[in-house]
């Protein structure tokens, strides 16, 4: 393996996540940060750190000639970009590689064909993966939508073709929306990606999102089985589960082999997610799109299957092989990963930055808090919310809601609102214990039963 340094390319807990796969591997860490996360953790936990710019993540974490500069001026070997900011950035990729280093990810011309949903959609076909029925490719027009939601029928979603995290998204319910919606959408993506492409996807009633971890070398491929991702305000996830409790066994034989089969097809390096609703009706999966990078939860998968997801992305990205086979690859027990926003669910999850005054994590078999906190650290302004995810892994679903609800009622953070109570009240709810809910559960949920607990206000921010 060739890689020797690695600059992380992200701040935050996913920044402290690779800092620590890198230490076990022996490989040195340089950590950039902005001139607001001078304190953070990573830039503590890290051998070198490197400011490279003001707190505006486009003057930052997103200035890909900062970064590159960055890890020149370091002479490291490799990159990580972790999850968001760059890290599906083709031409980042490209950078990084121009530069004479290593991207440890997949090759920028796979991030620049996945990452067009439209395009992965097309390739995802050619492997056999099934995909929802709508628009065969990106939509110019208004003329050309309403053509397609003729052939579909409503309701309908209006798709970014670039990006993610639920930008770039709307539901029409009838031909009025469509066009109302439309436009809408294709602003909201030009503004969060450059790219105001959209397309149109049928609206599956009642949909469980579920998803496959995916190994690659280029040449050797692997799942690492699924997760479930129902969960969701705003379509951004919330809670995760491995493995999806309620998925048959031939179900999930043939999903994990259809993200295998898509993974072979672009000759996929490093690890990846291919991203699925599952319509537990008809037992019917079909394909969204493709993650090219670690996600967020990719802790639960590792907790099943005692794969360290970070370190095999970092050996095959310096040339390694795959260290494992399929064969290779078991799942034992049940996992659940909360996210921990700093957000005050009783202020319509407001944002809530601010300092540590108090951090008492609970330790224990199958507990595992991943975090950027700190005792006295202060929280900028300027980033995403999440500042931790508390992992909690059992033998059995019920054994590991019984042992999340007592880490949740362990975990303590003082000085800031967080989402903690939002989990607690979740871990505790009926439906939530018989695994009864789709992808549109939780809003539903947050504006009746938490409400209603809570006296949380049902307008959600």
């Amino acid at each position: 393996m060739t890689i020797r340094s690695i600059l992380v390319a992200n701040r935050g807990e996913i920044a402290v996540r690779i800092i620590k796969a890198a230490k076990a591997l022996g490989i040195r860490t340089v950590q950039v940060h902005s001139a607001a996360d001078a304190d953070m953790l990573a830039v503590k936990l890290a051998d070198e750190a490197i400011d490279i710019g003001s707190p505006a993540p486009k003057k930052s974490y997103l200035n890909i000639e900062a970064v590159v500069n960055a890890a020149k001026a370091a002479g490291v070997d490799a990159v990580h970009p972790g999850y968001g900011f760059l890290s599906e950035n083709a031409d980042f990729a490209d950078a990084v590689e121009a530069a004479g280093l290593i991207f440890i990810g997949p090759k920028g011309d796979a991030i620049r064909l996945l990452g067009d949903k439209v395009a992965a959609r097309a390739v995802a076909a050619k492997a056999g993966v099934p995909t929802v029925p709508g628009s065969a490719g990106r939509l110019a027009t208004i003329e050309e939508a309403r053509g397609v939601a003729a052939k579909t029928g409503f309701p309908i979603m209006i798709k970014a073709a670039a990006g993610g995290g639920g930008r770039g998204i709307r539901i029409a319910a009838d031909l009025a929306d469509l066009e109302r919606h439309f436009p809408q959408a294709s602003a909201e993506a030009l503004a969060a990606f450059g790219d105001g492409g959209l397309y149109l996807e049928k609206v599956i009633t009642k949909a469980r999102h579920v998803e496959v971890q995916i190994l690659g070398d280029g040449k050797n491929f692997v799942h690492c089985f699924e997760r479930e991702c129902s969960l969701q305000r705003r379509r951004q996830k919330v809670w995760e589960e491995a493995p999806s409790f309620l998925l048959p066994a031939e179900v999930r034989a043939k999903l994990c082999e259809s993200a295998v089969a898509l993974a072979r097809e672009v000759a996929y390096r490093g690890a990846g997610t291919v991203e699925y609703l599952y319509d537990e009706t008809t037992r019917e999966f079909y394909f969204i799109e493709v993650n090219t990078r670690i996600q967020v939860e990719h802790p639960v998968t590792e907790m099943i299957t005692g794969i360290d997801l970070v370190s095999e992305m970092i050996r095959v990205a310096g040339g390694a092989p795959l260290s494992i086979s399929q064969a290779d690859v078991e799942a034992f027990g049940h996992a659940i990963e909360c996210r921990i926003n700093a957000e005050d669910p009783a202020k319509g999850f407001m944002p809530a930055p601010g300092t540590i005054s108090r951090l008492v994590v609970p330790e224990g078999d199958g507990i595992r808090f991943d975090t950027m906190l700190y005792e006295g650290y202060t929280i900028p302004p300027f980033y995403d919310s999440l500042v931790g995810k508390l992992i909690v892994w059992a033998e059995t679903r019920e054994a590991c809601l019984e042992r999340l609800r007592q880490a949740l009622s362990g975990l303590v953070i003082e000085g800031i609102p967080t989402t903690i109570s939002l989990h607690l009240a979740l871990v505790s709810d009926a439906s939530v214990a018989r695994g009864a809910f789709d992808t549109r559960f939780l809003e539903r949920w947050l504006e009746t039963e938490f409400a209603a607990k809570t006296g949380a206000t049902a307008e959600v921010a």
